[in-house]
């Protein structure tokens, strides 16, 4: 006898067990695929970690000024790229989402005088230390990097809310497609200005939706005894 398939449930509401497209509301929610024949994945994830950080730190002590130092980083970036053999799409999706909270920052550098090249120069480290954390994670599945901090002895609440946050990110994709849905089957004026309209409202309600259903699993994790 065959029984129904179940559907998951998360705080009232359904997820759909189909795997999510690669945009840029599911970028988050992707599934890292790694390759365990590569040069760069046969390290400890240990080790991997620690490079990044090293690598990070480095860039973030270079220069204000544009100057031949920004070439290292850049060639080792482009020496793991080979030895990781990472594809070329999964690093430009991740970038393009990234670069808006990029230039948001480097923006903020123009507002002095002669601010033009340390707009440049935030830029660049900005971008460096971005491409540096993709590889990290094409490298390294994110539950061994929690596991890597936890040994670390980093607090513990710290890495619950980290895993919480990317195991329901998935199902706040799937919210916000479900919204977008609701709200195209409802809507027939295509102006560019409505649509824009029609975002905002989109992201104040998943705002909202989301602390609401923060609020619930934290009640139930309460009540089952978590602390």
């Amino acid at each position: 006898m065959r029984l129904p398939e179940s559907k998951s449930r998360a705080g009232g509401i359904g997820v759909s067990p189909a795997p999510f497209s690669a945009t840029s509301s599911s970028i988050a929610a992707e599934k890292v695929r790694t390759d365990p024949d590569t040069l760069a994945r046969r390290g400890s994830p240990r080790l991997r970690l620690g490079i990044a950080f090293v690598f990070i730190f480095g860039v973030a002590l270079l220069p204000r000024g544009l100057d031949g130092f920004y070439a290292v980083p850049a060639a080792l970036l482009a020496l793991f790229w080979v030895l990781c053999r990472a594809p070329f799409g999964y690093a430009l999706r991740r970038m393009l989402v990234m670069e808006t909270f990029i230039l948001g920052i480097g923006l903020l550098s123009l507002f002095r005088p002669g601010a033009a090249p340390v707009f440049l120069s935030a830029l660049v480290k900005s971008n460096l230390c971005i491409l540096a954390l993709v590889m990290l994670t094409w490298t390294t599945p994110f539950q061994e990097i929690l596991q890597v901090l936890r040994t670390l002895r980093l607090p513990s609440v710290m890495l619950t809310t980290v895993a919480l946050m990317c195991r329901y990110l998935p199902v706040l994709s799937e919210e916000t497609r479900r919204m977008q849905r609701a709200r195209a089957s409802r809507t027939f004026n295509r102006r560019r200005r409505f649509a824009w309209v029609n975002l905002g409202t989109i992201t104040g309600q998943l705002f909202i939706r989301s602390v609401e259903r923060a609020e619930r699993i934290y009640l139930a994790m309460c009540a089952r005894g978590w602390k």
